[in-house]
């Protein structure tokens, strides 16, 4: 498991308490674009150092913010392989989520994209955040549905590693982030917010962390 660490924690730690300053600051940037760019650039190289060219391997990014970074991994790894076939697939795990029967609206799933089966491939699951690991766990169930893979490893852009209530752990990391529960992580891509970045999100003064427009919650 290899990845730059982050502790963010003691950024907020004086304010936390002192509910005036809370409510005015700031997001802490974690990665900027920059940093963002070089950090899917290592993620490339480590897995084409231990997969080679990637034959017999399947990147499948999960719904609905983990496909972004999956397609942005897929096309430099295309590009630095020169090699424009690779097994990548796009996985909704809506149904597959334990919170799916205790939500007071139905869910609108997104699109599952994945034309080939896991059998005997080497699978790299791939999601943007890692905070409690339950989506990892409905990724897992619904990978079941194509087929049984040799093998599957879990790589993602931001770990909030002492936030897990399953035993999920990542092979992949972009950023380790240490942060309390009630601040929130937001990933924004070029593609669907405007620009590539990182930010932390301090918890405001009643407890709850900030909503934006742009921002998918932590899972």
């Amino acid at each position: 498991m290899r990845g730059a660490h982050l502790c963010v924690a003691p950024i907020f730690a004086a304010v936390r308490n002192d509910p005036a300053q809370a409510h005015w600051m700031q997001p802490v940037t974690i990665l900027d674009a920059k940093a963002f760019g070089l950090t899917i650039t290592r993620l490339c190289h480590q897995l084409i150092e231990d997969h080679g060219d990637l034959s017999g391997v399947a990147l499948v990014g999960l719904q609905p913010r983990g496909i972004l970074l999956a397609r942005r991994l897929r096309i430099e790894l295309a590009a630095i392989l020169r090699k424009e076939q690779l097994a990548y697939g796009e996985l909704d795990i809506t149904f597959h989520r334990d919170d799916f029967r205790h939500r007071t609206t139905l869910p609108s799933p997104s699109v599952t994209d994945l034309a080939f089966t896991l059998d005997e491939r080497r699978v790299v699951l791939i999601d943007d955040v890692l905070f409690t690991g339950r989506t990892i766990r409905a990724g897992l169930d619904a990978l079941l549905a194509f087929g049984r893979p040799a093998s599957v490893q879990l790589l993602v852009l931001v770990d909030r590693r002492f936030s897990r209530e399953l035993p999920i752990q990542p092979d992949y990391v972009g950023r380790w982030v240490d942060s309390i529960e009630d601040e929130r992580v937001a990933v924004e891509w070029q593609e669907s917010d405007g620009q590539d970045r990182v930010l932390l999100h301090p918890a405001v003064h009643d407890g709850r962390s900030p909503r934006t427009n742009t921002a998918a919650p932590d899972r």
